[in-house]
């Protein structure tokens, strides 16, 4: 299943070789030009694991397109078992599971784990959890796609180098991560498309930090994504655009690989900071990524989420459709209205 041959060409690009093809055949890529279009519609606790169907038939309303992807986190905290009920559903709906896998032991961040240390990944402390899990998905028998360490080059999650033995740690995160996809494939797990998602600015902005050192490589990996947002919250003082942020993440994703596609896995921007406009700034991503600035993308997820941040309900994150008419018109315009955007996965 691994070494089936893809039937699309790569966005005008050299098809790859039958030896290693993008995406594994498991799914098409889109013809030139043309863009999936994913979400994670938001949950009620914000550990980003308790979506429901009606988030998804609410966001999608409004946005004016179904979601060929539905985002959600695994997280480890909770159990170990392949999250076969919400993956089910999301299915039941015509979109495809985008899981998380999350060996956390806890939601907060900026913190070093405690329980699934990256040593103790690659010790093999984890193996039967991780073997249990790919049986799970192997039997859940459709394609699903899923990654293991997101936003790796971020220090607010306890994967990444900072906790790990510093310049040591992206080396450990490497192995950990392969490790985990050769005992799910050595179960037979070979609906799962691998996803590697760095942030678009390494933080800390340290040399061994970069997302480059990070990458697990194109044996193990079918598709790279990236986090691009604007201001997060009402009281950031600055008002990130998205388009210098890609411009900027593109050339170093694109170098990673020469055929792996590349999606962006999550933007948004809080829609009530007053240093810019949700609505301008998502019509602006929209337009740049619709026109293909970057050729290789192939799809995008909107991360519709609100959270709170403090006491002050003025202070309150919300980066969804429901809560900003004019953010929901742009959707309408430039995801619902545009032939371009996929709301279903192509067959290979």
């Amino acid at each position: 299943m691994y070494r089936l041959v893809l039937l699309f060409a790569l966005l005008g690009l050299q098809t790859a070789s039958a030896a290693d093809p993008p995406l594994r055949g498991l799914i098409g890529v889109p013809p030139e030009g043309q863009l999936y279009h994913g979400v994670f519609p938001g949950g009620r606790t914000g550990e980003e694991d308790d979506i429901t169907a009606a988030d998804v038939a609410s966001y999608e309303k409004l946005a004016g397109k179904s979601a060929a992807w539905v985002y959600f986190s695994h997280n480890w905290y909770r159990g170990r078992e392949f999250p076969l009920a919400t993956a089910s559903w999301i299915r039941s709906r015509g979109s495809m599971p985008f899981i998380r896998l999350m060996l956390r032991s806890s939601p907060e961040q900026n913190r070093r784990e405690r329980t699934f240390r990256l040593s103790r990944i690659l010790e093999g402390a984890f193996d039967e959890d991780l073997r249990t899990w790919a049986r799970g998905a192997r039997d859940f028998g459709s394609p699903l796609l899923v990654e293991f360490g997101t936003e790796a080059n971020g220090k607010w999650f306890p994967w990444n180098g900072w906790w790990n033995g510093r310049d040591r740690g992206p080396e450990r995160f490497r192995d950990a991560y392969r490790h985990i996809i050769r005992t799910m494939r050595r179960e037979g797990a070979g609906n799962i498309l691998w996803v590697f998602h760095a942030n678009h600015e390494d933080n800390p902005r340290t040399s061994w930090n970069r997302l480059e050192n990070y990458y697990p490589g194109d044996d193990y990996i079918d598709c790279l994504g990236v986090s691009v947002y604007g201001a997060l919250t009402p009281l950031e003082k600055e008002w990130p655009e998205f388009r210098p942020s890609l411009d900027a993440a593109y050339p170093r994703l694109a170098a990673l690989s020469p055929a792996r596609p590349i999606v962006v896995l999550e933007f948004g921007a809080a829609g009530n900071n007053p240093g810019g406009d949700a609505a301008a700034w998502a019509e602006q991503a929209f337009s740049d990524l619709v026109r293909s600035r970057w050729p290789r993308v192939i799809g995008f997820s909107w991360w519709n989420e609100a959270w709170q941040n403090d006491n002050d309900r003025g202070h309150d994150t919300s980066m969804r459709l429901q809560d900003n008419p004019a953010l929901a018109a742009v959707f309408q315009q430039w995801v619902g209205g545009q032939p371009k955007v996929l709301g279903r996965i192509l067959p290979p």
